[in-house]
């Protein structure tokens, strides 16, 4: 066991007047299995690439380790991928990465394929059998469930949970719950690390948060009270002072003394006030904003929106997927599961309007409007304003969806480019919201999307109910938004 030491760290990117991160210090245990939580754009890709020495910053990290990140770059996808594997890991050991291959279910004939090849749930598991393939390191792994089917994640959350040493950062509630052992997360005002998985820590905030709003409340109350008496007692000796002027008054000094007496309560009380609001303004600097959504929803003429009967799939190289039958009918909260490979962008793509090979019936209702967010964000760039404009929706409304799922104003302004993997997700999802259309249709909508907004998410499909097909690996998120399944 050693401990990785952060003192008064803080950091800036170069041309931001906004730190990242400003006086920090905590410390790490080299032996836990770490979650790191937080909303997006709060600093955690930062934070793992502070720790690899990428950036310059002010204050001190101290380790005796070294730290390996999770995903690699490899330049060539070309080359097999054992010679993938070296560029990884140039002093590997063939028998330590089979090792933690077969632990991951992962046979040795990929590492005789083109890297390219393998699906990205292959290149994932090979990347992590690579990363614990090492000694001595502390592992820095980045939302490796981006590329993972629930079966994969179920999977690789079971053997991270035989592991020790690294920092994990996911968004997926029940992955983190399976494999990790304490949480950091970066809050609105600062770092906090607690025992336990995310739910345990979920929990305890969400007491503390309502801990909090009632002190807060209370405190309110208070402070209005003590407002109130010590204008009365600032009052009442302002008239009794009043009261020794006149040549009726026979002791003046008792009156003068009485008025005094009046006076000072009312210092004390406001005393008293100014401690009761240094103390509430102590409190809900860490309540997350999670404010409602409302998703806008235009009814179809009739109640069947859509139905493939007996639809397979066929690129030309084997079927993609065969005989896939089912409908959508109005209120309808589809998800449409199963491997990576299975066919369900296609799906997605056919029921979407493009020229996907199949045969079987594909039908949908006359003047069917849908709205679609794909898996992919590469392509956004240029101004939001111009993006809702191009996207025939209203401006404010647009801009104010996106302030509720926690983009900064700052962001806003910026080039889309720019925007965080997270956020750029965040926009199309923002987008569809916002389009008055029959039907949604989503393609892993919650892909580095971070937990309270997908929570955010799940609570406005259940509240207004929209007629919605989607793609998705978030078994909680799928076990609390879906009302049918439809299986590949």
């Amino acid at each position: 066991m050693s401990l990785i030491n952060v003192t008064n760290l803080t950091f800036a990117y170069d041309g931001s007047y906004e730190n990242i991160f400003e006086n920090v210090s905590f410390q790490l245990d080299t032996n836990w299995r770490l979650g790191f939580t937080g909303r997006n754009g709060r600093g955690k890709t930062t934070f793992l690439n502070l720790l690899l020495g990428k950036y310059e910053y002010r204050g001190s990290i101290s380790a005796s380790v070294a730290f390996s990140y999770f995903p690699y770059h490899v330049v060539d996808p070309s080359v097999l991928a054992i010679d993938a594997v070296e560029q990884m890991h140039p002093d590997y050991e063939y028998w330590r990465v089979a090792r933690e291959m077969a632990k991951l279910a992962l046979e040795d004939e990929v590492l005789y394929r083109p890297y390219g090849t393998l699906s990205n749930g292959e290149q994932t598991k090979l990347q992590l059998a690579v990363l614990f393939s090492k000694e001595n390191n502390f592992l820095l792994i980045d939302e490796p469930t981006n590329h993972l089917d629930i079966r994969g994640r179920e999977l690789v959350s079971r053997y991270l949970s035989s592991k020790r040493g690294f920092i994990l950062v996911s968004h997926d509630r029940s992955f983190l719950d399976g494999c990790v052992d304490h949480i950091l997360s970066i809050n609105k005002s600062d770092i906090q690390i607690s025992k336990g998985n995310f739910s345990t820590w979920w929990e305890n905030k969400a007491r503390q948060d309502a801990f909090e709003q009632a002190e807060n409340e209370k405190l309110k109350r208070e402070i209005s009270r003590l407002e109130e008496t010590a204008r009365e007692k600032a009052a009442w000796s302002d008239r009794t002072e009043a009261t020794k002027i006149g040549s009726h008054v026979f002791d003046r000094g008792y009156v003068g003394h009485k008025a005094e007496k009046m006076m000072a309560r009312s210092k004390a009380i406001e005393k008293r006030q100014t401690a009761a609001i240094e103390e509430k303004s102590k409190l809900l600097k860490n309540i997350e904003r999670s404010d409602d959504l409302k998703i806008f929803q235009t009814p179809f003429h009739t109640k069947r929106l859509a139905e493939l009967k007996n639809v397979t799939i066929d690129y030309g190289g084997g079927a993609v997927c065969e005989n896939i039958s089912f409908e959508i009918r109005m209120g309808d909260r589809i998800a449409l599961q199963g491997a990576n490979g299975s066919g369900k962008s296609s799906i997605i793509k056919l029921l979407c309007g493009e020229n996907i090979p199949h045969t079987g019936a594909a039908w949908l209702g006359n003047g069917l409007k849908i709205s679609y967010v794909n898996q992919d964000t590469s392509g956004l760039r240029g101004k939001l304003t111009d993006f809702a404009r191009e996207s025939g929706i209203d401006e404010s409304l647009f801009l104010a969806m996106l302030a509720k799922l926690d983009v900064p104003k700052a962001q806003m302004e910026k080039d889309m480019s720019a925007l965080s993997a997270g956020q750029k997700k965040k926009v199309l999802l923002a987008r569809s919201i916002c389009e008055p259309m029959h039907l949604h249709i989503w393609d892993e909508p919650m892909n580095y999307i971070d937990i309270i907004s997908r929570m955010q998410i799940e609570a406005v499909l259940k509240e207004y109910q929209p007629t919605i097909l989607f793609v998705e690996h978030d078994k909680a998120f799928c076990d609390n938004v879906a009302t049918k399944i439809v299986e590949l």
